[in-house]
């Protein structure tokens, strides 16, 4: 008998949580009467097939799961893996006298604790039981005061739920026959990607501008101290009383935004001359102005805002973040993470006040309590922001966690305690000095400062920011104590170059803010929105940074000019007010979803009418997407997967991924070239086009073969130059009838361009049957990730060279089995590269070469190297962040065998398989661009017909 129901036996109420962790910390403080369950997440879902689809569903209803023709009806299943857990709840439930849902108090919570009565049927009295936090006090206050569930919140889901169904299942076929199978396309995740791929246009169409400026070092004559120091540096900002040009004063095309005479543009000569007219000449304090600095704390973190600081302090990604900070909430450790809220509650700002004073006294405790008024549209307000639980917040140092929970936790408890401390204050200056040069031409130089005379919430936090050569809050600019006609010398004036920079890449945390500001999605879904669009292919990192592939270039040029409005980013966010409208009761759901779906109808006003009524504001932002994906006859899939680089080159996204060409195929002089996969569509400059279309192709038609009557072809793959056939049209690639094209490396003796028809017939003909042993085994001669070797029922034996696979002979194989195995492993072999000290075990971490590619360790924790990461760019913060996403994972899950009633087999010990890294070579982009650089720059726009 389990525990669970021994429980049962003397207590008559179920409580149903979705996980097993917060199932199992729950249960401590509810004691003996109640037996604490876990749902295991979602119980009941769409049905992910038409083969999970009830018998009684045909057509439409099977393919997508929900009747449209009848109000949008879902259809709803039992997830496979979750029958068995259902039949345990219903036993449970069965023994029972009450039922509690204690499932999340959110949108999706109160979906699964209204799916959970729907299958379960209880029979008796059931309460929605909602708490934010998981503490003693507020488990038993959960218990004392049950709600019911709310119908609004679970139609709103449900509505949202269907939205996605509908979009993802209509609108990503039309990926798979346009542009390659096997992609997806989503409400959210789509304009996610566009996103990316926009931020990449804008850097591809980017032209550098070249501008020079002087910087001064000016000495007051006095002997100077930390408070006063002797010397300061300033910038030149006019000149006759023009200003000088800086960043700020060009545009993306490399012009200065305005043309007007009050902006000098200087150049390198006029710099260098102006520099030069300056060395002996006298300076003079121009104005000294002073203005009191005041910086007020930061508010609490909610969702998005503890994703974004996550990222930048920790290394994590938002994934990660979320993952980690859910362990803190079911251990107790943290209020709820998925929250839009800033609000503290009484408990906790008087928590939170009381450590202000006990940790840095009470000259840091304002009069009142701060609030926070909550800045995003539409925020679940009955949340509290994520802060540390219970009534007395514990320090970092009492919780006993470890790694990446202790550093989070740490994050969120400063942040906390922070938000109920005084402002920071202090001054900030500015000083403008100014000389007469040689040839006549006044100069100007400014210099700021900024002291802090009382750091206030900074004692215990400082924000991060995106930027890495931002300025934080806390940094000190001091300058020496001038007045306004004081006489001061340059001890040097130096003339320096600078170049304008395309605009950043998007970062997780950056993508997370400005998804948050354009109000796209909801909070809590961007953590797994960015992790499909990974997942999916459409984006890569390189470092922190999020690369579009070329790939996604061509899903958004199709979406952009066949489904504009679905990406549209003021649609997608009126879509989501309509949808918070449904969940206040504002607006109807069925009404709503049919016209997005099947849009007005000509002479429809009654229909029109309802929408009106549905709460769909002006209503015309909606309509019609089956009409859109059912006339697919305009999307020209060649043209959409087309992009010109120059030079006749183009860039072309094909099934089996990139490739550029030039000329047609079949033709006279054509041309083709693979794209390596790290290669950031900003780098594909015509020069490099070039270089690609001098290496061999990598992708070549080898003939057919004798027997099969299918093309062989040589390509060159992510692990390495290899042939393989070509499967006729039409032949299955997925389900039980699958077929998998034969496929086989390339001798390291062999190359693409050298390769024949019959050398690929022999390798795919692999493995070589040897021949038996004396007992009747069989012997095979392999080719494997490490080298060739022989295999003997589950005795394998290392060949010395390829060729042994052909030529070895039954009497040589049965020689090298006749030798006693070969123990232990080789020789650990040197680091590929050293990072530095992880900030979460202490210990070095050290880039490796293993069995699957190069990979970062601290000899505890592996981590693979990603795509867009190489061994030579890798640096410690990204190491360390690969680190922290492997731990937030948890150990991989061992597969076990499955239990019969009738028949107890052994189970099979099945070795777990790893999936390689890409292994990738990054660009180094210079530092600095100089005039050279801005005429690539050009070049790069014109590639990708961008220029004017």
């Amino acid at each position: 008998m389990s525990p669970t129901s021994e429980t049962a036996q003397g207590g008559r109420r179920l409580v149903i949580v979705e996980s097993p962790a917060k199932a199992k910390t729950i249960k401590g403080y509810l004691g003996p009467g109640y037996v604490v369950e876990a749902s295991v997440g979602h119980i009941r879902d769409l049905p992910n097939g038409a083969a999970e689809v009830p018998d009684e569903y045909t057509g439409e209803v099977r393919r997508l799961g929900v009747d449209v023709e009848h109000d949008f009806q879902p259809i709803y299943v039992v997830n496979a893996d979750k029958k068995a857990q259902v039949r345990k709840l219903k036993q449970l439930l069965a023994e029972s006298d009450e039922l509690f849902l204690a499932t999340d108090e959110d949108r999706e919570g109160e979906a699964i604790a209204w799916h959970l009565q729907e299958v379960l049927r209880p029979k008796v009295p059931v309460h929605r039981m909602v708490f934010h936090e998981i503490t003693k006090d507020a488990i038993r206050a959960a218990v004392a005061n049950p709600r019911e569930l709310n119908q609004r919140m679970v139609d709103a889901q449900e509505t949202r739920r269907i939205l996605d169904r509908l979009y993802g299942y209509e609108v990503s076929p039309v990926l798979w026959k346009k542009v390659m199978p096997k992609l997806s396309a989503g409400r959210v995740q789509s304009v996610a990607t566009r996103l990316v791929v926009e931020r990449e246009r804008e850097r591809i169409a980017f032209r550098s501008a070249e501008y020079w400026d002087l910087t001064g070092t000016f000495a007051t004559g006095r002997g100077g101290d930390a408070s006063d120091p002797s010397t300061l540096t300033a910038r030149l900002s006019a000149v006759d009383g023009r200003r000088i040009a800086q960043g700020r004063d060009f545009g993306p095309d490399g012009r200065l935004k305005s043309a007007s005479g009050q902006t000098l543009h200087l150049d390198e000569t006029n710099a260098r001359a102006l520099a030069a007219a300056l060395a002996d000449s006298a300076f003079a304090v121009r104005s000294v102005e002073s203005k009191p600095y005041r910086r007020s704390p930061y508010a609490p973190f909610r969702t998005t805002t503890l994703q974004q600081e996550a990222s930048r302090k920790l290394g994590l990604g938002a994934k990660a973040t979320m993952q980690v900070a859910q362990k803190l909430y079911e251990n107790g450790f943290i209020t709820y993470m998925r929250t839009d809220s800033t609000t503290l509650s009484d408990t906790a700002v008087a928590a939170a006040r009381a450590q202000v004073t006990q940790l840095y006294g009470a000259d840091y405790l304002p009069e009142k309590p701060r609030t926070y008024a909550g800045k995003v549209k539409n925020a679940q307000e009955a949340h509290e922001a994520i802060r540390p639980s219970g009534d007395r917040f514990r320090t970092p140092a009492e919780t006993g966690l470890t790694g990446d929970q202790f550093r989070l936790y740490e994050l969120i408890w400063k942040r906390t305690v922070a938000s109920q401390m005084k402002d920071a204050t202090g001054n900030s200056v500015t000083v403008k000095i100014g000389g007469r040069a040689s040839d006549g031409r006044d100069a100007e130089f400014s210099a700021s400062g900024k002291t802090i005379t009382f750091h206030g919430f900074m004692k215990a936090y400082v924000e991060g920011a995106d930027d890495p050569n931002a300025e934080l809050d806390d940094r000190e600019r001091r300058l020496p104590q001038v007045t306004e006609g004081d006489a001061l010398s340059a001890d040097e004036i130096t003339a320096d170059g600078h170049a304008t920079k395309p605009p950043a890449r998007y970062t997780e945390a950056s993508l997370v803010k400005e998804l948050e500001e354009r109000e796209i999605g909801r909070p809590s879904t961007y953590a797994s929105i960015i992790g499909t669009i990974l997942d999916r292919g459409y984006v890569f990192k390189k470092g922190t940074a999020l690369v579009p592939s070329f790939l996604s270039f061509a899903v958004v040029n199709l979406l952009e000019k066949h489904f504009g409005r679905l990406v549209d980013y003021d649609f997608t966010a009126r879509m989501e007010d309509d949808l918070d409208r449904i969940a206040r009761g504002e607006a109807q759901s069925v009404p709503w979803l049919k016209r997005f779906y099947f849009g007005t109808q000509a002479g429809d006003a009654a229909g029109a009418g309802a929408a009106s009524d549905a709460g769909n504001g002006d209503g015309d932002h909606l309509g019609g997407l089956k009409e859109l994906v059912t006339d697919l006859g305009a999307i020209d899939a060649r043209e959409i997967s087309s992009f010109p680089v120059g030079n006749d080159i183009k860039l072309r996204v094909g099934k089996y991924g990139p490739y550029i060409e030039r000329g047609e195929k079949d033709a006279e002089g054509y041309q083709k070239g693979d794209i390596p996969d790290d290669l950031a569509p900003d780098e594909l400059t015509v020069e490099y086009a070039e270089e690609l279309l001098a290496k061999p192709s990598g992708d070549f038609e080898l003939g057919t073969d004798p027997v099969s009557g299918n093309q062989i072809v040589a390509k060159n793959g992510r692990y390495g130059p290899y042939v393989t056939e070509v499967l006729p049209e039409g032949t299955p690639k997925t389900g039980k009838n699958a077929v998998k094209p034969r496929t086989a490396s390339l001798f390291k003796s062999m190359s693409l361009d050298t390769v024949t028809l019959a050398d690929a017939l022999k390798l795919m003909s692999l493995p070589r049957v040897v021949g038996e042993d004396a007992e009747g085994v069989e012997i095979t001669a392999q080719n494997g990730r490490y080298g060739p070797y022989l295999k003997k029922g589950t005795d394998s034996r290392s060949l010395t060279s390829e060729d042994q696979i052909f030529d070895i002979t039954l009497e040589e194989a049965l020689a090298i089995y006749a030798q006693p195995k070969q123990r232990g492993r080789a020789a650990a072999k040197p680091p590929l590269k050293e990072l530095g000290t992880d900030p979460v075990s202490g210990a070095p971490v050290v880039v490796k070469d293993g069995r699957f590619g190069p990979y970062v360790t601290d000899g505890e924790t592996n981590a693979t190297l990603r795509t867009g990461d190489s061994v030579e760019e890798i640096t410690p913060e990204r190491g360390y962040e690969l680190l922290a996403e492997k731990r937030a994972k948890g150990p991989a899950k061992k597969k076990t065998a499955k239990k019969t009633a009738a028949k107890k087999a052994p189970a099979k010990k099945t070795a777990a398989k790893k999936t390689a890294a890409k292994k990738t070579t990054a660009k180094k982009a210079p530092a600095k661009k100089t005039a050279a650089a801005a005429s690539t720059a050009a070049k790069k726009a014109a590639a990708w017909g961008t220029e004017d």
